[in-house]
Parts: structure tokens; C-alpha cells; sequence
């Protein structure tokens, strides 16, 4: 099996007619972690390879390629079930492929027909008068209960909406329904009130903002686990997909803010909300809690262009929507109706503000 890494090595190293003294000299690498490069007892680390790529006038790319396969054939050598580990990884890679991409997305023709039905819309709720006083407060009152009481409905919680807004405002307790169901109202509503908060005081996106949320959402239900990355494998119920094992997330969580940063000027902020909760959820960096998360960060970005709080429903016809929607993203590569879902929710909640911000409604 010649095409390894260590073979290349030695290849390129001939053919440049170097002796190892010479690459030591070109790289400032040691001469005795050269010969174990080159002897495969030894793989180098990122920084060395950008070394060795510079010196043989290769591409960075194309080195670790060969090292990246060379430490997976090490890792799997002597295991008998190989194979079967590979083609259970193979379409977890091919997520993460997709997930690292920060290039422009490329929006289906249905998504940029509802994007341009938002724009219109949102242009026209932006030229009427905002409601104050009673009125603004019943409305907040409204989206706040409602999309609490949905957003908790997806994940299991059988508080009805009457129920929610009785153990939100009035701190009623209801019998039958357990304290973490409780919990999960009070938490999420809270949550809400301080993304306005943010929003009003124009804070950044960014990995602090993240776990305060998460934090706010486990409080009092999971402290030892509340706005911390898990450590631990875990499945989705129901779904091909496998979030990435937990020594993959640090480094996931740093392109998904890698991600935001430069895509924040450019992309429309209601595709950056989507993508920002659909790549969160597919990542699921939490033990527990990272569907509310995920639909509190895309409210956030939302909010903080202009917009409305988008309430996607939890009834199982709607539900089964959303997971087939994120599925077709994790699993296939295709965003469209996850854009398209987001997307129509938004036009929903902006044709339902409209309608309350008449007077005498």
C-alpha cells in the first residue's frame, strides 16, 4: 500500500533531492521527528504539515489529506468491525462536510419566492403605527405565552395553553403535570423576556450569549448539565441523524460561530436565523435542551433585524414537519424545506401581528 503518508514523504523528499539535513534546515523540524514521519511511527501535527507543504511547494491540502487518512487507518487497523464502523461514519463526515461550508447557501426557488412574500410584508407591518400601553402588553403577552407553550409542546410537554399562561402569570400549579414541566414554562418564558432585553441592549451573538440561554432553559431542572457542551454520546429519537460524538463539539461550536461571523452581513437575516438554528440543533452540543435552544437563537437573530418571534407549532401533524424537515438537512444535504418552514412561520406571525396591531383588536 504505497500511497500513504509516509511513503509521500519519502517521495517528495527524493524527488526534490533533499537529504534530511536539508529539511531540517527548510522546516526547522528536528531530524529525529522527520525519520519517525517518515518511518510512519509518527504523524505531525497541523503546523508541522504547513512546514513540509511549504518546503515541497504543495498545497497544505494535499499533505493533510494523506495524514488525516493515515491517522484513520491507525485508529481502525486491528478492529475487526472496520467496515461497519466506517459506513456508520460515513454520513456523519458527510454532515460535517456540509455543516463546515461557509460559503453563500443556495436558496431554492421556493425559499426566494417566500423570502421576497417577507420582505413585501415586513415592509408593509413596518409602516404602521406601533401598539403601546395595553395593547402592547396583551400582544407581548400573546407571542410570549404562545410560543412558549408550542416551542415546550415539541419536545413532550403536556402543559395546555391555558395551563402555561396559568403557571406563567399567575404561578398557578397545576395538578397532574410535574415540576418539570413547570419548570420548562417558567424557564422558557424567562428566556424570552431577556432575549428582548438583548436585543434592546444590541449584544452580540456569540458563544457567552449562547450558554446563558441554554443555562436559563435547564434552570432548576438540570443544574449540573445547564450552559455546559456535553461530554457524552447522544441520540435523537426517531432520527437517522447522529450528532457528532462529544470531542467532536468544541471544534464544531467554534465553526458555528466562525460560521455566524462572516456570514452575518451578508446572508438574509432570516436564512441566517434558520441556518443558525438548524445547524445548532444537528450539532446538539447539549445533553438535553437544544430544541428550545436552537429556536431561541434563531428568535434572537430575528428579533434583533426587525423581526417578529417565529412560533413554530407543536401538534404532531406540525411537529413531524419540523423533524422531517431538519432530517432532510442532517441527513441529505438539503436545506430547502427547513428554509421553506422558517420562512412561511415568519410570514404567518407577520400577517397575525398586522392583524393585532389594528385598533380596537
Amino acid at each position: 500500500m504505497e500511497n500513504t503518508f509516509k511513503h509521500e514523504l519519502r517521495r517528495l523528499r527524493k524527488q526534490s533531492g533533499y537529504k534530511l539535513l536539508d529539511v531540517v534546515a527548510r522546516t526547522g523540524i528536528d531530524q529525529a521527528l522527520l525519520s519517525k514521519f517518515e518511518n510512519g511511527s509518527r504523524l505531525p501535527t497541523d503546523a508541522q504539515i504547513k512546514m513540509l507543504a511549504e518546503c515541497y511547494l504543495l498545497d497544505f491540502s494535499q499533505l493533510k489529506v494523506l495524514a488525516l487518512a493515515e491517522k484513520i487507518y491507525k485508529i481502525l487497523e486491528d478492529e475487526d468491525l472496520a467496515s461497519q464502523a466506517m459506513a456508520l461514519a460515513e454520513p456523519r463526515i458527510q454532515y460535517l462536510s456540509q455543516a463546515a461550508a461557509v460559503h453563500q447557501i443556495a436558496l431554492s426557488t421556493s425559499t426566494l419566492q417566500l423570502l421576497r412574500e417577507v420582505d413585501r410584508i415586513h415592509k408593509s407591518w413596518s409602516t404602521l403605527s406601533i401598539p403601546s400601553g395595553t395593547q402592547k402588553q396583551k400582544m407581548d403577552e400573546y407571542f410570549s405565552v404562545q410560543y412558549t407553550y408550542e416551542s415546550n409542546r415539541i419536545e413532550g410537554n403536556t402543559l395546555s395553553l391555558g395551563e402555561t399562561m396559568m403557571v406563567i402569570k399567575e404561578g398557578i400549579t397545576i395538578s397532574g403535570k410535574t415540576v418539570h414541566e413547570h419548570l420548562e414554562a417558567i424557564n422558557h418564558h424567562e428566556a424570552i423576556e431577556m432575549l428582548y432585553e438583548w436585543v434592546k441592549g444590541y449584544l452580540p451573538f456569540n458563544e457567552r450569549l449562547l450558554l446563558q440561554i441554554h443555562g436559563l432553559i435547564l434552570r432548576g431542572i438540570d443544574r449540573a448539565n445547564a450552559g455546559i457542551y456535553r461530554k457524552v454520546d447522544v441520540r435523537i429519537t426517531g432520527s437517522e441523524h447522529l450528532p457528532p460524538q462529544p470531542y467532536m463539539v468544541p471544534k464544531l461550536m467554534e465553526d458555528y460561530f466562525l460560521f455566524y461571523q462572516k456570514n452575518a452581513a451578508s446572508l438574509h437575516p432570516v436564512i441566517l436565523a434558520a441556518e443558525m438554528h438548524e445547524r445548532l440543533v444537528s450539532i446538539h452540543p447539549f445533553i438535553d435542551g437544544n430544541g428550545r435552544t436552537a429556536r431561541l437563537v434563531m428568535n434572537l437573530i430575528l428579533l434583533s433585524h426587525g423581526y417578529p418571534l417565529v412560533i413554530l407549532k407543536g401538534d404532531h401533524t406540525s411537529r413531524q414537519r419540523y423533524y422531517q424537515a431538519l432530517e432532510q438537512v442532517q441527513v441529505h444535504g438539503n436545506a430547502a424545506p427547513f428554509h421553506d418552514l422558517v420562512v412561511s412561520s415568519l410570514l404567518f406571525s407577520i400577517q397575525e401581528h398586522i392583524t393585532l396591531s389594528k385598533p380596537g383588536v
